[in-house]
C-alpha cells in the first residue's frame, strides 16, 4: 500500500466514529432515501433475483443497505475496504457478511459481479482513481453495471470553494482527498472501459445542507419535512444541464459493454 493510501486510511479511521454517528441523522437519511429512490426509478431491472453485488471501499456497508431498500430481490453480496476496523464493524453489524480487507488500488477480484457499487470512495484515492476504475471494470461482468456516487464540480467557482473547504475542515485530508471535475471523471470512466447509462446531478441545496452533517453540522437545519420540500423542488432538475453545472455531486450508472 502506497504512503498516500496509508495516510488516507489512517485519516478516515481517525474520523470514522464521528462520520458514522452524524450520518445516522434523520434529515441525512431521509435525503439519501429520496435521492436513491429517484435514481433507481428508471432502472428497476438493474439488480435481478440472486444477482451478485460487489461493494468497493464498503465502509459500513452503505451500498448493501441502499440496494436492499430499493430492490425487492435477494442478492449475493461481497465487499471490501482498506480499513480493518471498519471491516470488523461491518461484520459485527451484519453477521455472516462477506467483507474483506483490501486496498482498491491493488484489488484483484476473484470473481465478476452483476453490480459493482462504490459510494463516495473514489475521491479518497484521487491520485489512483484510474487504477481503481480499471480494477472495478475487471470485477464487473460483461453487461454488468457500476454505480458510483462522487463529489464533483463542473465550474471554476465551485472548484475553488471546495478546495478551500478541504484545506480548512478537519474532516477532510486535503493532501490525499480531492473531488473530481466532472469532465475528468467521465473521461476516466470511458478510459477504464465503461459506457455511461445514466447520470444524475443531485448536489444542490438539499445536498449542501444535509448530505455531510459530519463536516457541516451547522447546516443541518429544519426537519425531514424541509428535506422533502427541497427535494420535491430540486429533483425535477437532477438530470438537467443547469444542475450539472451547479451540482456538488454526481451519481453515475455505467455499464461494462458485452463486447
Amino acid at each position: 500500500m502506497s504512503k498516500d493510501i496509508e495516510r488516507q486510511r489512517d485519516h478516515f479511521e481517525s474520523v470514522s466514529e464521528r462520520y458514522y454517528t452524524a450520518r445516522r441523522n434523520s434529515n441525512h437519511l431521509r435525503l439519501k432515501q429520496l435521492l436513491w429512490q429517484y435514481a433507481f426509478a428508471r432502472h428497476r431491472n438493474l439488480l435481478r433475483e440472486n444477482g451478485s453485488v460487489l461493494e468497493a471501499m464498503c465502509g459500513y456497508g452503505e451500498g448493501r443497505r441502499i440496494l436492499s431498500e430499493n430492490f425487492d430481490v435477494s442478492f449475493r453480496y461481497s465487499g471490501f475496504d482498506y480499513s480493518r476496523p471498519l471491516v470488523e464493524k461491518a461484520r459485527e453489524a451484519m453477521p455472516g457478511i462477506n467483507v474483506a480487507v483490501a486496498d482498491a488500488v491493488s484489488y484483484v477480484a476473484e470473481d465478476t459481479y452483476d453490480v459493482v457499487i462504490l459510494i463516495g470512495g473514489l475521491h479518497h484515492v484521487f491520485a489512483h482513481a484510474d487504477e481503481v476504475l480499471r480494477n472495478l471494470w475487471l470485477a464487473t461482468k460483461p453487461g454488468g453495471v457500476l454505480i458510483n456516487f462522487e463529489p464533483t464540480q463542473d465550474n471554476w467557482v465551485f472548484r475553488q470553494v471546495r478546495r478551500s473547504i478541504y484545506a480548512r475542515n478537519e474532516l477532510f485530508d486535503d493532501e490525499t482527498e480531492q473531488a473530481f471535475d466532472l469532465v475528468m471523471l467521465n473521461r476516466m470512466y470511458a478510459d477504464a472501459g465503461f459506457s455511461l447509462i445514466d447520470q444524475v446531478y443531485p448536489g444542490l441545496l438539499a445536498y449542501v445542507l444535509y448530505y455531510n452533517p459530519d463536516a457541516f453540522p451547522a447546516l443541518n437545519v429544519g426537519s425531514e419535512k424541509v428535506v422533502e420540500v427541497l427535494f420535491s423542488l430540486e429533483s425535477s432538475l437532477y438530470r438537467s444541464f443547469p444542475a450539472r453545472k451547479l451540482s456538488f455531486a454526481t451519481l453515475s450508472i455505467l455499464e461494462r459493454p458485452l463486447a
